[in-house]
C-alpha cells in the first residue's frame, strides 16, 4: 500500500510552501497566458489554483481517501480550473511544463520526508511513493489535456456558428424584399447552416423576394449546389420568390450536371440587374 497519513500531512502542511517555491521559480520571462500575469488578481488566482491542486493532490497518501475520492476531487478541479479563460490562452507545452514542475517538487519533498523522519523507510516503500506520484501526475496531465480540448472545441464550434450566422445574412432592402449575398468557400456543413438561417430570418422578416447574389462565391460543389437550390424550393414553399444573380459558369456547370432546372427560376447576371427588374414590374 502507497497510503501513509503521516507522509500526507508532512505535505498538506506545506501546501502553501509547494505554491510559494512554485511561484518563485516560474520562469515569468519564457511564459505566456496565466503564468505571465503581473496583474495581482491575475496572480492570486493561479496561486490559489496551484494551492488548490495541492490540497488535493496530497490525499493520495491519506489513508481514508479512496481512490475514487481521490479521483473525483481532482475531475472537479480539472473541470473548473481548464475552463478558465486564461488557461484556455496558454500554450499546452507551457501547463504541462509546469505540471512537471510541480511533480518534481513532490518528488523532492518525499526525499526530505524520509531524511527528517523518525522512523525507516525500505526502498520499495519510497520507490512505491514515487510512482504513485508519477502515476497521478500522468492522470492529471491527460485528464487537464482532454478537458482542455473538449473547451476549446465548443469554443470553436460556437465561434463557427457565430460566423455561419454572420456570414449569411438576409439583408431587407425594402418591406417584402431582401438580399442574401453569399461570399467565400460554401461547404456542406455551411450550406446547410444557410438554409437554416435563410428561412428562419426570410419567415421572421416576412420577406416576399429575395435576391440572392453568388458573385462572391467561386466554386461549389455538387453537394452544396444541390442544397442551395433546395433552400430555394424551401423558400418558395413559405412563400418567398427568389431571384438568382452573380453565377459563374463554373456553378452553372455543376448546376446542369446534377440535373437542376431553371425554368421557374429567375436568373440575372448581377443584383442591379435584379433590381431593375423588380422596379420595372412595379
Amino acid at each position: 500500500m502507497h497510503k501513509n497519513n503521516s507522509l500526507y500531512h508532512f505535505l498538506l502542511e506545506r501546501a502553501r510552501l509547494l505554491t510559494e517555491q512554485w511561484y518563485e521559480a516560474l520562469d515569468k520571462d519564457d511564459s505566456s497566458g496565466v503564468y505571465a500575469s503581473d496583474d495581482p488578481k491575475g496572480v492570486e488566482m493561479v496561486k490559489k489554483q496551484n494551492y488548490e491542486f495541492h490540497v488535493r493532490f496530497c490525499r493520495v497518501f491519506d489513508e481514508s481517501c479512496s481512490e475514487e475520492e481521490f479521483l473525483s476531487s481532482f475531475d472537479e478541479w480539472i473541470c473548473k480550473t481548464s475552463g478558465e479563460q486564461e488557461h484556455q490562452r496558454t500554450p499546452n507545452h507551457l501547463i504541462l511544463r509546469e505540471f512537471f514542475n510541480i511533480q518534481e517538487q513532490y518528488l523532492d519533498y518525499v526525499k526530505e520526508f524520509v531524511e527528517e523522519s523518525p522512523e525507516t523507510y525500505s526502498p520499495e516503500t519510497i520507490n512505491r511513493w514515487k510512482h504513485k506520484i508519477i502515476d497521478n501526475f500522468t492522470y492529471v496531465m491527460l485528464a487537464f489535456a482532454e478537458q482542455s480540448y473538449k473547451y476549446t472545441e465548443e469554443r470553436l464550434a460556437a465561434q463557427k456558428e457565430m460566423i455561419y450566422e454572420l456570414s449569411s445574412p438576409v439583408i431587407s432592402l425594402s418591406e417584402d424584399l431582401a438580399l442574401l449575398p453569399l461570399v467565400g468557400d460554401i461547404d456542406t456543413d455551411r450550406a446547410q447552416k444557410v438554409m437554416e438561417n435563410t428561412l428562419q430570418q426570410c419567415s421572421s422578416q416576412q420577406v416576399k423576394h429575395l435576391l440572392i447574389d453568388l458573385s462572391g462565391v467561386l466554386i461549389i460543389d455538387t453537394m452544396v449546389a444541390h442544397q442551395l437550390f433546395q433552400l430555394i424550393k424551401a423558400l418558395k414553399l413559405i412563400g418567398v420568390t427568389c431571384t438568382l444573380s452573380g453565377i459563374r459558369p463554373e456553378i452553372a456547370q455543376t448546376a446542369i450536371q446534377i440535373g437542376i432546372d431553371f425554368d421557374d427560376l429567375s436568373v440575372v447576371s448581377s443584383i442591379h440587374q435584379a433590381l431593375a427588374q423588380r422596379h420595372l414590374l412595379q
